[in-house]
């Protein structure tokens, strides 16, 4: 879902670095960029100088394009010192895919939150036909046509592929927690909706936020409800994620969001993607007025592009989650038709 930004946002830097090189935001800490192969196309990842090392944060998806752009920058842009540690914001694969090899490449420890450690180990072993079987369930009752069930089928469990390995082992973050990184103190304040525990960092002394994907410059974070937790009210966890950040962090910070640009205007950005899921909340409530309303027709609804099974996958998901969060406000109204398919009713 996108997100208009306005004018209270301010980006400092005009581009982001190019591939394989570095930029520097604020003394000992590092942005790099690493690209995906989707719409969304890139992910930014940071390096904090950690004493006579450097700390990764978040690591790219698995690829061979991935692991020989770090190798560049192991060999480039760390002045000969090795990588400290691996600190992942939360279990995506565009975050969390290249843990194993980076902390095992250096014979460093991992640091998560508990939850999405959890996650990524569980996603990363799994892949049986019980967990295919729950995944048809899921589309077919969302109201998905026989042509769109079956390119998410040929899509396949795609989470092992772009994190093939998770350490059996880590070092828990947890919220309220502090992390020494070098000459400053990092904190951890957590949040869901996007994810389970996603992990924030702050760092007072530089006046940085490392947002993760919480607070995007130009995007709304993708908010689902997955085949394995149907009845997930994720944007409640969201939005109260978003109120907690604007309470716990200071206006002045610079934001480190995980796409997108660097930007000062962390309040107004919160304000602004609680409004936008507000206003499509009013969207889903007025389909649902007109007729009882399937997910994958609010999906066509919502998203009036062309969409690819990765697209697809989490705009299901996001529909879903409006409907449901709209369902526990009571709101709306659900019931099964004579397909089996879920249809909700605006109450």
């Amino acid at each position: 879902m996108t997100a208009q930004p306005t004018s209270p946002l301010r980006f400092p830097f005009a581009a982001p670095p190019p591939e394989g090189e570095v930029a520097e935001v604020a003394p000992g800490v590092l942005w790099l960029r690493m690209p995906l192969p989707f719409a969304l196309d890139h992910v930014n990842l940071w390096l904090l100088r950690d004493g006579e090392g450097w700390a990764v944060v978040d690591t790219g998806i698995s690829s061979n394009r991935t692991r020989a752009i770090w190798e560049t920058v192991f060999a480039q842009h760390l002045g000969g010192l090795p990588v400290s540690r691996v600190i992942v914001t939360h279990f995506h694969p565009d975050h969390l895919g290249l843990a194993g090899w980076i902390t095992e490449r250096f014979g460093v420890g991992l640091w998560m939150t508990r939850t999405e450690w959890l996650l990524g180990r569980m996603l990363s072993l799994d892949g049986g036909p019980d967990l295919l079987a729950s995944n048809r369930r899921f589309h077919e009752e969302a109201g998905l046509t026989a042509d769109q069930i079956a390119a998410l089928e040929e899509r396949g469990h795609a989470f092992p592929k772009g994190v093939p390995s998770v350490p059996a082992g880590f070092t828990r973050m947890v919220d309220g927690g502090e992390l020494r990184i070098g000459d400053h103190t990092w904190r951890v304040t957590t949040a869901g909706g996007h994810a389970p525990e996603h992990a924030c960092l702050t760092c007072a002394d530089l006046g940085l936020f490392i947002a993760g994907d919480m607070v995007l410059p130009r995007i709304s974070p993708n908010v689902s409800v997955w085949p394995s937790e149907p009845e997930a009210d994720p944007l409640s966890d969201f939005l109260e994620g978003l109120a907690k950040l604007k309470a716990g962090q200071p206006d002045s910070l610079l934001v480190l969001p995980s796409h997108g640009l660097p930007f000062h205007g962390l309040h107004a950005r919160i304000d602004q993607l609680a409004a936008h899921h507000q206003e499509r909340l009013e969207e889903v409530v007025a389909a649902c007025r007109l007729r009882p309303t399937s997910v994958g027709e609010l999906t066509g609804i919502l998203f009036r592009r062309p969409m690819d099974a990765h697209q697809l996958s989490f705009a299901v998901g996001e529909a879903l989650a409006h409907l449901n969060h709209l369902l526990q406000q009571g709101r709306l109204s659900r019931e099964r038709d004579s397909a089996g398919v879920l249809r909700n009713r605006a109450a």
